[in-house]
């Protein structure tokens, strides 16, 4: 479990490519600081577990299933990448909940600043849509952020400029491509609710007693 609240930008150091996984070396100060082996970390929203590390650097697999739904496919040596320890049972929690299981990539569609702002036009697929509340809470490239628009396409949020120079948010340029993860809240309502709907209308169609009674069949 994460919250969205980035500690470092880690920079990718080797790079092992296979048809469709990758085992990454990436170059990291503060997340290795008490780091251990199979320890949780998010690299840009996509949570992974460390193989092995040493002073400064660490490694992480990515197998196929993360290779093909995440933007980690495109990763190329000396690319910076967000960074985040899994959170401790007794640390500040300041962003929101945040699994680290991408759920669709998005594509930046436009860029503009506002006095010390910066705004960004995400698009992704329309069957997400749903997920998303103006004024709720998203995870773009494992950062906590908060929707500032909606889009016919997409979404819209805004940097402060403490995200732009601490993430590498601030460095996306028009076309690139970054994980999304919607609100966790929201697609457990949803579940619920379908699994609630689901069930009242079987019950809806089972045959009972009741029903027998009220169609004639028993007395």
């Amino acid at each position: 479990m994460f919250t969205g609240i980035v500690e470092e930008k880690g920079k990718i150091k080797q790079i092992k490519r296979n048809k469709s996984s990758l085992t990454l070396m990436i170059e990291a100060k503060t997340v290795t600081s008490d780091v251990n082996i199979g320890d949780s970390i998010s690299v840009n929203g996509v949570c992974l577990t460390v193989t092995s590390y040493s002073d400064g650097w660490f490694t992480v697999d990515v197998i196929p299933e993360t290779y093909r739904g995440t933007s980690l496919a495109n990763t190329e040596i000396g690319s910076e990448v967000n960074l985040e320890r899994a959170m401790s049972a007794g640390g500040r929690f300041g962003g929101h909940f945040v699994s680290g299981h991408v759920d669709v990539i998005g594509k930046i569609e436009n860029i503009w600043t506002e006095d010390n702002a910066k705004y960004i036009h995400i698009s992704i697929d329309q069957d997400g849509l749903h997920y998303i509340a103006l004024k709720g809470s998203i995870t773009v490239d494992g950062t906590s952020l908060t929707v500032f628009g909606l889009k016919e396409n997409g979404f819209i949020i805004s940097l402060i400029p403490e995200t732009q120079s601490a993430t590498i948010l601030g460095q996306k340029q028009q076309g690139d491509i970054v994980n999304v993860e919607y609100d966790m809240l929201a697609k457990y309502m949803e579940r619920m609710l379908t699994v609630q709907h689901n069930s009242k209308q079987t019950n809806e169609r089972s045959v009972t007693k009741s029903k027998l009674e009220q169609y004639g069949f028993i007395d």
